[in-house]
């Protein structure tokens, strides 16, 4: 009996630490295309913030979601001195963005599935909120960015349909 026992302890043990892992894994996991490059994942009550870093400004990230459904809000912090362009692509949608690095105004551009004559806008529920963010931490204006990072809220409709992954890709000017 005490033998018995023990064995349910020992299996009750195992069931604990098997369910403390599955509670520990993040929501998200990165791999990223080139060993250089450097992705970090900050997740807390449903909101993911997606690091990504890239010594050589062209690369791109598979960002998978681990559990049934993605964060409610999923933002890429994109370390690099300029961004000529990104592409996100979810199943079939794919969007598209550029941030202007000339003169003193920093226009972005946004548009879906390769239509760059059919310009996104902020009223878009496929638009991308995107913010320079400078090495204090603080939003500015200038490129290129030193020790910045380009922040992008993906919006929800990137993820209807609830797909598996989500793929990065980014063009820095300053490469």
């Amino acid at each position: 009996m005490h033998q018995h026992v023990a064995r349910l302890v020992v299996l009750a043990l195992m069931l604990s630490i098997g369910s403390a892992n599955a509670a520990d894994q993040p929501p998200l996991k990165i791999t990223t295309k080139r060993d250089s490059d450097r992705a970090q994942l900050r997740a807390q009550q449903g909101k993911s913030v997606v690091s990504l870093h890239s010594p050589t400004g062209i690369s791109q990230a598979v960002i998978h979601r681990t559990e049934e459904k993605w964060p409610s809000h999923v933002t890429l912090h994109l370390h690099l001195k300029g961004l000529e362009h990104l592409k996100v692509t979810s199943g079939e949608l794919t969007l598209e963005a550029a941030v202007s690095s000339q003169g003193d105004h920093h226009a972005v551009r946004q548009w879906k599935e390769g239509e760059e004559k059919s310009p996104l806008d902020a009223n878009s529920p496929f638009w991308m909120a995107i913010r320079l963010i400078g090495k204090d931490g603080k939003p500015t204006s200038t490129i290129p960015l030193e020790d910045g990072y380009f922040e992008i809220q993906l919006p929800a409709a990137l993820f209807e349909g609830n797909p598996k992954l989500v793929t990065v890709g980014w063009i820095d000017f300053y490469r």
